[in-house]
């Protein structure tokens, strides 16, 4: 099928015109911005690689444009995750279209055990909600071994946190626990203009590929332990953002009186290590 607007033979109707007969009216409590610039979809899209042996997983489709980019580009199987039914309905035509490839799940991405619902290998592909991006991911990381890959749009101050490196201003907890567990690629950017209606904020494409193995040795919940201690107070020297913990960064070899923002991922790791052996003796 094709993934372009109508007027070559396509029997889809424009976006626009499913937003106009389903009244999908955007809600901002659901932090829906639909994109319908098909250029762009089908660029998403392409940014995720081959998907024709894939089950692909897509959050929020809306009316539908990533999905149309997602099938025309050979996708095996797409399995939405709707939580508004309006847009259930909306997206009725593409199912009846795709040849059985389309599975809408009328559902809360947050209560979805995604392993369950598409066989692997699993791509998540999608344009996210803004409100709810970030605890989306980190259940996904959390569960890393389920999925082959990600291809996501987030706001941009959340994309460059993902991709930041140690020392910049972005580089936090998202990016040590991000980076630990996959490669994170920037893609491009997205003008805000590129959405009905527009947010007010800009948008970026990122791209995460799962490791072979987790950069190094760390258990999830004491590495977010460290984390969010060290990054709690980011201005603090070591010795003084970790004591809350009981640890001091030396142990590790790690000097006192840097701040968390110029450790690296493997130094975090190092951390949780300490803090997992301090648990364990106690």
């Amino acid at each position: 099928m094709s993934g372009s607007e109508p007027g070559s033979g396509d029997p889809l109707p424009p976006l626009r015109e499913v937003i106009r007969r389903h009244a999908l009216g955007a809600r901002r409590a659901l932090g829906q911005h639909f994109l319908l610039d098909m250029n762009l979809t089908t660029r998403i899209a392409r940014a995720a690689g081959d998907l024709t042996a894939s089950s692909v997983i897509e959050i929020g489709p809306g009316p539908g444009g990533l999905t149309r980019a997602l099938l025309a580009a050979g996708a095996r199987s797409v399995f939405a995750v709707e939580k508004d039914a309006r847009c259930v309905l909306a997206l009725a035509d593409l199912v009846d279209l795709s040849a059985g490839r389309l599975m809408i799940v009328e559902a809360d991405a947050l209560e979805v055990d995604l392993a369950a619902l598409a066989p692997p290998p699993r791509r998540i592909v999608a344009n996210l909600p803004y409100n709810v991006a970030t605890p989306l991911l980190i259940g996904w990381l959390r569960r890393i071994g389920d999925f082959a890959g990600f291809t996501l749009m987030f706001q941009k101050e959340v994309a460059q946190r993902l991709v930041a490196a140690p020392g910049s201003t972005h580089y936090g907890r998202l990016s040590v626990i991000t980076q630990w567990l996959t490669r994170p690629q920037y893609e491009f950017g997205v003008d805000s203009r590129a959405f009905t209606p527009p947010p007010k904020v800009m948008s970026s494409v990122v791209s995460l590929q799962p490791r072979e193995v987790p950069l190094a040795p760390a258990t999830f919940s004491v590495l977010e332990r460290v984390t969010a201690a060290a990054f709690g107070q980011r201005r603090k020297m070591l010795r003084g953002s970790l004591r809350t913990l009981g640890i001091n960064s030396a142990d590790a070899g790690i000097d006192p009186t840097r701040r968390p923002e110029d450790l690296t991922v493997e130094e975090f790791c190092a951390l949780a290590a300490l803090l997992e052996t301090r648990d364990h003796a106690g």
